[in-house]
């Protein structure tokens, strides 16, 4: 049986942090604020994922109440959701997420994304799809104030 799950996540930019993106750190003068490393498009994804296997969501599995989860790159998370899917023998058959920022650039730095995403899920490249848009100046995404992802997946689940 196939599913589809969706993933959405928002973390404000603050000073004094790094900027952790699609599991890569990116230059910039302000990074996401959060419990983990606060990367929103790899939480994006673990909802979709999540979504799509009907286990919950970021939260349940890695809640912000757990000093465990303190500081640790969100790669960690997706891991885990990787070691859940072959428990449950299922099948990430692919996913497609969209970044939505004013800055820095996301674009340039899509390829290396879908590497880290896809070593961390076992998923090859070019099941992978990565977006990244502005928010053409309005809302918190387009004052600079935080940033966006969302996400879905489908993944085959054993009848």
């Amino acid at each position: 049986m196939n599913r589809v799950g969706i993933g959405y996540d928002v973390h404000p930019l603050v000073e004094g942090r790094k900027l952790f993106l699609g599991g890569i750190e990116l230059a910039h003068h302000k990074g996401l604020e959060g419990h983990s490393d606060a990367d929103v498009l790899i939480h994006a994804l673990a909802d979709a994922i999540l979504g799509a296997l009907g286990a919950g969501d970021i939260g349940h599995h890695f809640p912000n109440t757990d000093e465990r989860w303190r500081g640790v790159s969100s790669l960690i998370f997706l891991r885990e959701i990787r070691a859940l899917l072959e428990k449950r023998g299922a099948v990430l058959e692919n996913i497609d997420a969209s970044v939505i920022a004013e800055a820095p650039k996301i674009a340039p730095h899509l390829d290396k994304m879908k590497a880290k995403l896809g070593e961390a899920l076992g998923l090859a490249t070019d099941r992978i799809n990565l977006k990244a848009t502005t928010n053409e100046k309005l809302g918190f995404a387009g004052r600079g104030e935080g940033i966006a992802a969302m996400a879905v997946a489908c993944v085959t689940l054993p009848d």
